[in-house]
């Protein structure tokens, strides 16, 4: 029996810890990821990294070039500003000048979905495929991974967690839907206590970034589901979770935040946004009376962006529905008619300084607010 399946059987006594109403009972994926275990043994590859490029293009002009839309921004602890495309690879702001980075200089793809910094100052980039990161000078990509910790579930509040090596589902070696942890040495492969149904193989592929909320929870949003871990016990918010029916529509899970009040808000692309105080859930799009088919115009339907404010507003972006804000009785929504070019907004970042930026999908763009207006700032 190989090393994996020892350890394994080791971690049964871990699983006690599925015993709440609204956690999952685990048994049969444990099952099937010992049986996949013994069938074929996992090898992590040979190779540790890609070999890093050139630094990037630089350019003095005072707006990003992007035109797919900006999936992603980071305002690292050096001052520099990152943002990330749909297509178009990565590009850094000093302050003074652009640098733009593609695969050629050592990204491992051209979409960039999510930006970090790690605890040594790197900035990591998870693309549409793996994750690569800069040290100051080169961009590189590790391929190094350890897949013999499927069940080491453990929180230390400094890791990164990164969707799988595929755009969607999950590889040969992963053989199951999960995330990698890179714990400031290597990245190792985590199984989410799930066993896939038929026709489910995207279902859980991770498409959020991951959040780190109160006492470190971690949440991490996939297709169609909300998964969570506090370093005891797994939540799983699902489409059974929420008793939806084939007329309520499914899950499609674009946007994750938690907000000041450990509130748990879930945005999807077709049925809005759903509420989560840790005990149960709610429609709040339906509640507020906010779906399309009520408003007859711009919807709280399909969210790709959720963001809270110092003040404790809450922001989301959509598509074709601009921007909306919700001061805790009130709803505004901002469109072209208030300086948005854009009515998709695919991400909402806070600054350190506590201002929101929004950037859009074509024509690409971020923004904030000026007074009553909206202006483009990159």
């Amino acid at each position: 029996m190989s090393y994996s399946v020892l350890y394994l059987l080791d971690q049964l006594s871990y699983m006690t810890i599925f015993q709440h109403p609204f956690r999952l009972l685990i048994l049969v994926p444990i099952i099937g990821i010992l049986l996949a275990s013994c069938s074929s043994p996992q090898t992590p590859p040979s190779s540790k990294e890609k070999i890093p490029q050139s630094i990037g293009d630089t350019d003095t002009s005072s707006r990003l070039k992007f035109t797919s839309g900006i999936r992603s921004i980071l305002e690292d602890s050096h001052g520099n500003i990152w943002f990330g495309s749909h297509q178009e690879g990565l590009a850094k702001y000093d302050g003074v000048q652009f640098t733009y980075f593609w695969q050629k200089h050592g990204l491992d793809d051209s979409q960039v979905r999510n930006i970090y910094e790690d605890k040594e100052g790197k900035i990591w980039f998870e693309t549409g495929k793996k994750a690569s990161f800069y040290d100051g000078k080169l961009l590189t990509t590790p391929l190094y991974r350890n897949y013999y910790k499927l069940l080491d579930w453990k929180i230390d509040g400094q890791s990164l967690w990164f969707k799988g090596d595929l755009g969607n589902g999950y590889n040969s070696s992963e053989k199951f839907p999960g995330v990698y942890k890179y714990d400031g040495t290597e990245f190792s492969y985590h199984s989410f206590p799930i066993t896939p149904k038929e026709n489910e193989q995207n279902y859980f592929s991770v498409t959020t970034p991951f959040i780190r909320g109160k006492n470190n929870r971690l949440w991490f949003g996939t297709y169609g589901a909300v998964i969570g871990f506090d370093g005891h016990n797994f939540t799983l918010i699902n489409n059974d979770f929420l008793d939806l029916s084939s007329e309520d529509g499914s899950l499609h899970i674009r946007a994750i935040l938690e907000d000041s009040e450990g509130n748990l808000w879930i945005g999807n692309n077709g049925i809005g946004v759903f509420k989560f105080d840790g005990e149960k859930a709610f429609n709040f799009t339906k509640k507020h009376r906010l779906n399309k088919e009520q408003t007859k115009g711009n919807s709280l339907d399909r969210i790709f962006s959720i963001q809270e404010d110092d003040d404790g507003n809450m922001w989301f972006g959509t598509v074709y529905s601009g921007l909306w804000k919700f001061d805790g009785n009130t709803f505004t929504n901002f469109t072209g008619k208030d300086g948005l070019p854009s009515e998709q907004i695919w991400t909402i970042y806070k600054s350190k300084s506590g201002e929101l930026w929004f950037g859009t999908a074509s024509p690409s763009g971020v923004y904030r607010l000026n007074g009553k207006v909206f202006e483009r700032i990159f």
